[in-house]
């Protein structure tokens, strides 16, 4: 299970390092593609294939089906960790999540996310958050 918070800084090329709590877990090499929030998901290879799995049975003839499926599909891009535990990651992936240097990496049960550090700082700030709200609505999907 891919659990905790971890700061790290992006370099000149766009290399940054994945915790070593993360590795095992995700593997050699993994799926990193576009995420929610303006963040970036890391899918380890199994699990990527599951993801992909549910996704193959919405109907493509919905509109919003071929939408989701294309913002993670068109997005992804299989990364391998070099001899330091690093990625590269491309400019693309770095545009759309606004990573420029420090980015927060947080394990998400069975994925990893890669914030950038300010918009993390933002979104899980106490007076940002509505946590009766967030109770409220897990309680409606039966949590």
């Amino acid at each position: 299970m891919l659990l905790g918070e971890y700061i790290h800084t992006l370099d000149l090329k766009g290399r940054v390092i994945i915790p070593s709590k993360f590795r095992d877990d995700l593997g050699e090499s993994f799926i990193v593609t576009k995420g929610l929030d303006n963040s970036l998901f890391i899918y380890s290879k199994e699990e990527w294939k599951k993801f992909e799995d549910k996704l193959k049975t919405l109907p493509m003839t919905n509109s919003a089906t071929r939408n989701f499926v294309r913002f993670f599909f068109a997005g992804a891009t299989e990364c391998e960790l070099d001899k330091q535990g690093r990625i590269t990651l491309p400019q693309n992936l770095r545009e759309y999540a606004s990573l420029m240097k420090d980015v927060c990496i947080i394990g998400v049960s069975t994925r990893v996310e890669i914030w950038d550090k300010e918009r993390w700082d933002n979104y899980t700030n106490p007076e940002n958050m509505d946590l009766d709200d967030i109770a409220n609505q897990m309680s409606n999907l039966g949590i």
